[in-house]
This record gives C-alpha cells, structure tokens and sequence, in this order.
C-alpha cells in the first residue's frame, strides 16, 4: 500500500512538473514596479503604466547603453580558439555596440518625429537602455596574422529598454527582447565587418518597432 501511494505520488508530480514550469515562465499581468503587461511573445515582454498620457512626450532622452555578454562567453571562446579573447576585445566589442546602439536609436527616434535632447523636461521621455546576454560567435580580436572564422550565423542578444518621466523618475514602460541573427543556412566567413553590419541591422529593426510602439501608445492603441 505504501509503495502503490508513493508511485501514485510520483506519477501526480510527473504530469504537473511541465505544467509547473510552463506557468513558472509565464510573465506576470502586473510586474514588480506595477506595470500591466501589454505583450508578451515567446522572446520578451512589454509592460507600461495605463495612466500615462503619451501625447505629452515629444521628446526623448536617451542613455548611453550598457553591455554585458552571456555568462562564460570568453572562456568558451577561448577553449575553441587559437586567438584568444582578451578583456581588451570584449571591451571594445561592448563600446563599440553601445556607440552603435545610440547612432540607429537616435537616428529612428528623430525620423519617427522625436527631439533628441539631454535635458529634462515635462515633454521628456528617458529611455534607459540595456544590451545583456551578447554573444558574438565569431569575434574579431585583431590579432596579427591572417583570421577566418566561418559561421552559419553572427549572434545574439537582448534588449531590454526602461522608459521614465524625465522630471518625476516615475517608471513608465519597460521592454525586453531576445534576437539572433538569421542563419543563413550555409556557412561564411564572419568578420568585425559581417559583425557589425548585423548589429546594425538587429538594432535597427528594434528601434523601427519601438517607434511603432510609442506611435501606439500616442493614438491610445497600446493597452493591456
């Protein structure tokens, strides 16, 4: 009988665990600083606060962006590779995104109809953005000697944006997004060049659809 009742146990914890973690993944409909959540897809999530009146923002504040790789990434590098990874490299990789990152964003945002400005101000929206989770499959380490890296394709990343009041800091919207670059179905020679070109366009498709979304928001399209 004991042993029937644990099996029986055993089995109920079974059929439930994937149910479990299915739910456990799930985003929350409020999040912790008390956002609704507006869209979730299977890489991210949008919340904002209902109450905000979006008109008011006609110009935006942006931050320089901060970047941080995937847990590991230089050591898996440097277990496959000749040329080894250095601290140097990952920081150049990181400036060099985030001054990328600021030249698509500011340039979208400005044809979208929004002011770029440093100041603060009733109209100012603040958008603090965050690259995390960067991994570059083939980097350029610009070492001597000659380089050829082959790749299906360039990499990955995610976004995450946090969207403040400029004068009251109030919290307003956030918004997270995973993307990896298209595999190609072939492999090609990867290079700072390749690199780069597919950043820009990843950055640029996420800045294209952060304007849809404030566009959204501004003809009261955007709720829960």
């Amino acid at each position: 009988m004991g042993k029937t009742l644990l099996s029986t146990l055993a089995l109920a914890a079974m059929i439930a665990a994937p149910a479990a973690i299915i739910a456990k993944s799930e985003p929350p409909e409020i999040s912790l600083e008390g956002l609704e959540l507006v869209e979730k897809t299977r890489r991210g999530a949008l919340y904002a606060d209902p109450g905000v009146d979006w008109n008011v923002y006609d110009q935006v504040r942006l931050e320089t962006a901060t970047v941080a790789f995937r847990k590991n990434w230089q050591r898996d590098q440097n277990r496959y590779q000749v040329q080894k990874v250095r601290a140097s490299d990952m920081e150049r990789i990181k400036t060099g995104l985030a001054e990328l990152f600021d030249r698509v964003f500011s340039e979208e945002l400005s044809k979208g109809g929004y002011e770029m400005t440093e100041s603060s101000a009733d109209n100012v929206m603040r958008i603090v953005p965050s690259i995390v989770d960067l991994d570059v499959y083939a980097p350029d380490t610009r070492a001597p000697g000659i380089q050829q890296s082959y790749t299906e394709t360039a990499g990955r990343m995610t976004l995450k944006l946090e969207m403040y009041d400029s004068v009251t800091g109030d919290l307003i919207a956030t918004v997270s997004d995973r993307r990896e670059s298209p595999r190609r179905g072939y492999m090609q020679w990867t290079t700072s060049v390749t690199n780069n070109a597919e950043a820009r366009r990843m950055l640029q498709s996420w800045a294209v659809r952060l304007v849809e979304l404030l566009d959204e928001a501004r003809n009261g399209d955007l709720t829960p």
